[in-house]
């Protein structure tokens, strides 16, 4: 099952993933597929809102990974467009984090498709204008 939808400005694809926050749980990964600067660091920063855990995300481009920690859950928040081996997974620590209580995030997820889990939440985020973008959910029917 998935739901497709059209946002017409940053700050309506926020409202949207804002909602998809609020229906996200722990054990959660959402892996992204959408180019540079489609959207995807806007979409995690709405999913943090929808969390409760504010809205000060950045892009983890250089840092590889931003934790936003809740009260009870952690997002993780993981970029991985410079990991092309398995080593250089590991040398990330992903293997390490604590999946199953908390929510992955992961851009440029392509990179890594061998080693996520089957039950992933797939968001591809497609540019069609300077402003407009279809986000299109697939992974379950309680986005819908």
């Amino acid at each position: 099952m998935s739901i497709r939808i059209i946002t017409h400005t940053p700050e309506e694809t926020i409202e949207f993933a804002e909602t998809t926050g609020k229906k996200l749980r722990a054990g959660d990964m959402i892996v992204y597929k959408g180019g540079l600067g489609a959207g995807k660091t806007t979409f995690t920063r709405g999913i943090a809102t929808g969390l409760g855990l504010g809205d000060c995300v950045s892009s983890p481009t250089f840092a590889l990974v931003n934790e936003y920690h809740g009260e009870n859950i952690t997002l993780y928040h993981f970029d991985m467009y410079r990991i092309q081996t398995e080593e250089g997974l590991e040398s990330t620590g992903f293997f390490d984090y604590p999946f199953e209580d908390n929510i992955a995030v992961i851009e440029w997820s392509e990179n890594i498709i061998g080693y996520l889990p089957e039950n992933v939440i797939n968001i591809t985020i497609n540019v069609l204008n300077e402003t407009d973008r279809e986000i299109i959910i697939e992974g379950g029917d309680r986005f819908c």
